[in-house]
């Protein structure tokens, strides 16, 4: 998700608290913000599937889905 996007975000989020939005501009925040969802999705993803747990005894193991 690029920072123009992250910025059109938060300025759609201002004007609506101020003026309100048309329903074309409604539509395009639904849009932005799941993709910002998606995209923080993925990379909490990405990370723990990097992650390793250190138990007492030393081991190493991969975390997992429960």
């Amino acid at each position: 998700m690029t920072q123009e996007k992250i910025n059109r975000i938060n300025e759609l989020a201002r004007k609506s608290k101020s003026e309100g939005l048309t329903p074309e501009e409604k539509e395009e925040q639904t849009a932005l913000r799941n993709e910002y969802r998606q995209s923080v999705t993925g990379n909490l993803k990405a990370q723990l599937e990097h992650t390793y747990i250190m138990t007492p005894d030393g081991k190493m193991h991969k975390a997992g889905q429960k």
